[in-house]
């Protein structure tokens, strides 16, 4: 079946709902969510139910969307103040990782095709590893944070700054070793370190000034309806992104950092522009993976499945531990030896790797099919090995922490420039010994219950309203009086609490 006009919104939506309900299903057995839009689009496509759509180039410009806005709203959600402790560490696996993967899997792979009878130039090995020799952010934001997984000793900020900032590096490796294929120039070039370096400087500085633009532009636009702030930083973030490859900067560089500024500053609007970002950003990602599923050719990767594997399970026990280890050698932080080995497993594999393998076929590189068929034959089994067992090996590395509950019950929000926070407080027996009235409660001042939820019924309190076990109230308070009081005794004053001991 062709793709057209008339039938591409059908089919679409309904691929898109089915893809959606599958997900939610294979997230209680913990398969990411990812990799089975994945599966879905390879069910659809030629070797499926017969769905053709054969555009890489196409593909290639859905993936490039996709990656300036999930890059964008990683950095946007990144708090400075996490990743600081970390921040050199992440920019190095960033980095110099990236360098050492792509060297250490590339000469690997050199010398595993010559065993199984594959003819592949070193340049091309290089080149091969070099498109996937990032870690994918789409992939680790969504395992992360949609499986709220909480991790010690700073290691989640520091694989959250490591895959959204090591795409432009994978990216810059890419396209310069398509350059020497094409060439078939492998010496040492200054014109290629001198573009190389000139990426990297342009792209920095393009994103921080990108960053500045959008907060002072999308805090003096003054919009009347604001429902369009969200869509003014998102026409932003693909201003900067396309600006900067304009001038022959990295825009994937340039957009992360963009709304890593972005969403460290003040700007108007913020919790409504990051509820959108997240919204738009799951979306994207969804049809990006879809879309790379419909590509592919499941009998085409079988002719590469036993170097794919093979190029696979060295990547993910070898290749990517070896370079972590190599290049976090000179760093103090993370001290603890299991965390290091928690950063050496979460190496995801995703749509990125993919994204970045079309390059080569769209510029014509001899051997091109090859690497777009083993890059993604390793991503599903990235995601299949990896991705499923990341909070398993966190568990037994004993790196895993709980994190704070997010929001209320009551789903109300603050502005955020209300110095307030609300939060909620379940009444247990022992709470109304005092008395079970909210008159009898001797709140500090600063604090105010606002809302009583018992059972589905949501009461407007008063002084006489009488509480019981298992009410829950919603609590407002002054954000310097969260820390004063000790919410078990809120309701006892005959007892003192810890803080206060202390």
């Amino acid at each position: 079946m062709i793709f057209t006009t008339e039938n591409i919104l059908l089919f679409g939506s309904i691929i898109l709902f089915i893809s959606i309900l599958i997900s939610k299903a294979g997230g209680r057995f913990g398969v990411p969510s990812l990799l089975l839009f994945l599966i879905v689009g390879m069910l659809f496509g030629a070797d499926g139910i017969g769905f053709q759509f054969d555009s890489i180039e196409k593909v290639q410009f859905i993936g490039m969307v996709a990656l300036s806005i999930i890059l964008f709203y990683g950095g946007y959600d990144t708090v400075i103040s996490e990743i600081k402790p970390v921040v050199k560490q992440g920019v190095a696996l960033s980095t110099v990782g990236v360098i050492l993967t792509t060297f250490i899997t590339g000469t690997f792979i050199f010398f595993a095709a010559k065993l199984v009878n594959v003819t592949v130039s070193y340049p091309l090995s290089l080149l091969l590893a070099a498109t996937m020799s990032s870690t994918d952010s789409a992939s680790v934001f969504n395992i992360l944070r949609g499986q709220r997984i909480g991790l010690r000793k700073h290691t989640r900020p520091m694989l959250e700054l490591e895959s959204g900032s090591n795409d432009p590096m994978a990216y810059m490796l890419t396209i310069t070793l398509i350059d020497i294929c094409l060439t078939k120039d492998v010496g040492f070039s200054w014109m290629i370190l001198v573009s190389f370096i000139l990426k990297f400087v342009i792209g920095i500085l393009f994103g921080y000034l990108g960053g500045r633009a959008i907060v002072f532009i999308v805090n003096k636009i003054k919009l009347d309806n604001v429902s369009l702030y969200p869509i003014v930083l998102v026409c932003l973030a693909f201003f900067t992104f396309s600006f900067t490859e304009l001038l022959y900067g990295n825009g994937y560089l340039a957009v992360y950092l963009a709304g890593l500024i972005t969403g460290n500053s003040r700007i108007v609007k913020k919790r409504e522009s990051a509820k959108f970002l997240d919204g738009i950003t799951w979306f994207l990602q969804i049809i990006m993976f879809l879309a790379l599923g419909l590509l592919v050719n499941p009998h085409s990767m079988i002719k590469v499945s036993l170097l794919a594997t093979a190029i696979g399970v060295f990547l993910i026990f070898i290749g990517r531990p070896v370079s972590v280890l190599l290049t976090l050698l000179p760093f103090k932080k993370p001290d603890y030896f299991n965390a290091r080995l928690l950063i050496c497993w979460v190496g995801l594999r995703g749509a990125t790797p993919i994204i970045f393998a079309t390059y080569p076929v769209v510029r014509g590189v001899p051997g091109a099919d090859i690497i777009f068929n083993i890059v993604f034959f390793i991503t599903l089994l990235s995601l299949l090995i990896q991705g499923t067992t990341i909070p398993w090996v966190a568990k037994k590395l004993r790196m895993t922490r709980t994190l704070p509950k997010n929001g209320n019950d009551f789903g109300l929000e603050l502005p955020e420039e209300i110095d307030s926070e609300l939060f909620d407080l379940d009444l247990t027996k022992e709470m109304l010994a005092a008395g079970n009235r909210l008159m009898d409660a001797k709140l500090p001042k600063g604090i105010l219950v606002i809302m009583v939820k018992r059972n589905e019924e949501y009461l407007i309190p008063n002084g006489q309203l009488e509480l019981f076990e298992g009410d829950k109230l919603l609590v407002i308070a002054q954000a310097d009086m969260t820390d004063s009081f000790d919410q078990k005794n809120l309701f006892n004053p005959n007892l003192k609490s810890d803080k206060a001991k202390s």
